[in-house]
């Protein structure tokens, strides 16, 4: 509707008055590739009632045409708001998707991706994978999970470490304490009434002392050649300590849970990266990014600042729940997603686990296998509890011992002691740990064992080394990690170039939706439309 109001009017008013302007043929604007039809065509089905509503005015060019501009833009791998502009009013493609709208400028694309696409991005990406299940482009029942960190737009040595935080609070809390107590006796006032002293002692101690500023007039000096008062430098020493005092509570609630950010970005986090320039292991900004991937398209994100990828299945899991209108029942990833917590959530969930162990790979090893230490090596009495070792000493129960994750999780291990381990000849070989300051011949044999944890990893041993486990380790190969493959290298997209979780979360999802209408378009190409699976090639 927008459109033809604006191919019925006979004039457009520009600096030099009001011209004629020429009809215009929408048919003779052909673009040269058929993902420019298809891009419109998806977006044109697609419901945005959600970005329609962050708009309280619509300029000339509608939101949906301004999505359709910068995912044609992104699936080309250009993610400049300026070169989208100027692409509008040079490229044919460009001026195909605008259908005869005036070119926008470059801030009305910044504030498109900040502003109106940000607070919806997630509701608009499970739109496009709702659609492509309704399409059977999806198969909606089993999900390749994996995650890669991407560089954030913060500077690299921004860095502020909670620990180091930390420590200089403790050291100014304690430097505040014996300027507390300096300051009674100075000045012969009582601030604090017991062992303790506490931020109101600070504040009661700086109202007395502009109380007694104000009591004997005394005028506070600046400049070369004046001499301050001691009261002026009692002064002037509580501010600073309390403004490093403020700073320091400051920097530890941006920290929150995490242990460093960056001062140019607060939500960006400091990780070991892979691309390391200097080849030193230094950390740098950036953020853990989450794909989920069905049949080759990216349905489902989320941004994090986890370093590791264990304490990110959950919320990935119950967010995508949330917006998605069909569930997963198989849910496939690598090892660093295997724990207790998500064992027990994807039971109590309804879904399957197709998680490769941790130890996976080494168990397969001949060291692993001959290594009399481990509790696979170990001989276990099921209705005794008790393990027996290659001396035939038995390990019984010592006691039981509860951990909590940093996710609030509270798992169980139960600790076995050997009866006796004096004299035994397998001692060196079963006990290890170099580090421990008791000698060996005092040390006695314990294992810790997480009961549930060794149940499910079982259960979910025999799911991934049956013939439909295998299949789906092999997919997880090739489409999760594939969809990191062509936006890393084919989208050349290595650094974000905005700030903030909400507009890094809306970057992302422009990405995994521009390389889904490609992955689309080049499966309609090549006659693969409606395949779910890439099969196991024997040899």
């Amino acid at each position: 509707m927008l459109l033809t109001k604006l191919l019925q009017k006979d004039y457009t008013k520009n600096s030099d008055g009001y011209q004629l302007k020429l009809p215009l043929n929408l048919e003779t604007i052909i673009p040269d590739n058929d993902s420019v039809r298809l891009l419109s065509q998806f977006v044109e089905a697609m419901d945005l009632t959600d970005l329609y509503s962050t708009y309280e005015r619509i300029n000339s060019v509608s939101p949906r045409t301004l999505l359709k501009i910068v995912l044609y833009s992104y699936m080309n791998g250009d993610y400049s708001s300026r070169s989208m502009e100027l692409n509008c009013k040079r490229d044919i493609n460009f001026m195909f998707l605008l259908e005869g709208s005036p070119a926008p400028d470059h801030a009305t694309f910044a504030r498109f991706r900040s502003i109106h696409f940000a607070p919806c991005s997630k509701r608009i990406l499970a739109e496009m994978s709702n659609a492509l299940f309704d399409m059977g482009e999806i198969s909606g029942e089993t999900i390749f999970i994996d995650g890669t960190k991407i560089e954030a737009s913060a500077n690299k040595y921004t860095f502020v470490w909670k620990k180091a935080v930390t420590k200089n609070q403790a050291k100014l809390l304690q430097k505040l304490a014996d300027f507390v107590a300096e300051c009674e006796l100075l000045y012969d006032i009582k601030i604090v009434y017991g062992n303790t002293i506490k931020i109101k002692h600070v504040k009661k101690l700086r109202k007395k002392l502009y109380a007694l500023k104000e009591t004997e007039n005394i005028v506070f000096v600046h400049g070369i050649g004046k001499r301050k008062t001691p009261l002026q430098k009692s002064i002037e020493t509580l501010e600073s300590y309390l403004n490093r005092l403020k700073k320091y509570n400051q920097q530890i609630h941006i920290c929150a849970e995490r242990n460093s950010y960056s001062k140019t970005d607060h939500d960006a986090t400091f990780m070991r990266m892979k691309e390391d320039a200097m080849g030193n292991g230094q950390l740098k900004p950036a953020y853990n990014l989450q794909h989920g991937v069905d049949s080759e398209y990216i349905t489902w994100l989320t941004i994090g600042p986890q370093p590791t990828d264990t304490t990110t299945l959950i919320p990935f899991l119950k967010d995508a729940q949330e917006h998605l209108k069909f569930k997963y029942k198989n849910i496939t990833a690598d090892a660093g997603y295997e724990s207790e917590e998500n064992y027990l959530f994807l039971e109590a969930n309804g879904q399957l686990s197709y998680i490769k162990p941790a130890n996976y790979e080494i168990s397969k090893t001949r060291k692993y296998k001959n290594d009399i230490g481990k509790i696979e090596n170990m001989e276990y009495d099921v209705k005794k509890d008790i393990y027996t070792c290659r001396n035939g000493k038995n390990l019984r129960v010592d006691h039981i011992r509860h951990s909590k994750s940093k996710t609030g999780y509270v798992s169980e291990k139960t600790i076995y002691k050997c009866e006796d381990c004096n004299g035994c000849p397998y001692k060196s070989e079963c006990i290890k740990g170099n580090n421990c300051k008791t000698p060996l011949e005092e040390r006695t044999k314990t294992l810790q064992v997480a009961k549930t944890f060794l149940k499910h990893r079982k259960e979910d041993l025999d799911r991934i080394l049956s013939e439909e486990g295998i299949l789906f380790r092999t997919n997880r190969s090739i489409q999760a990690e594939g969809s990191f493959g062509d936006l890393k290298q084919d989208m050349q997209f290595r650094r974000y170039l905005s700030k903030g979780n909400a507009n890094v979360l809306a970057e992302s999802t422009l990405l995994a939706m521009a390389r889904n209408i490609n992955k689309l378009h080049n499966k309609i190409q090549n006659g693969r439309t409606g395949t779910h699976l890439f099969s196991i090639k024997s040899a």
